[in-house]
């Protein structure tokens, strides 16, 4: 179980390009509903792309331009999947609470 004063990381950034939290212990409230569903969609979109750069890397014709727009989109993805991974993976609970 998370602890009271833990922080859930969110899955978009500020304006400024530094993580957001949330502090709340409803998970079933409108801000975490919320990020839950932008980590679905974005984990979405993530095995969409994946599919197609296969298609792409697959294509012998593909151009240089195609595979660097590629690359940009996949990093997105990546920073997008790893950001979700990290706030689940915070939010998991360890073996020592189960005892608490």
């Amino acid at each position: 179980m998370k602890a009271r004063n833990e922080l859930r990381l969110l899955p978009w950034s500020g304006p400024d390009g530094k993580p957001c939290f949330l502090s709340t212990d409803d998970s079933d409230g409108y801000m975490s509903r919320l990020a839950d569903n932008m980590e679905a969609v974005q984990l979405g979109m993530a095995a969409e792309l994946l599919e197609q750069a296969q298609e792409l890397l697959d294509d012998r014709d593909t151009e240089a331009e195609e595979l660097r727009l590629l690359t940009t989109r996949l990093t997105g993805a990546l920073r997008d999947a790893l950001r979700v991974a990290t706030s689940r993976g915070r939010r998991l609970t360890t073996p020592e609470s189960h005892y608490s």
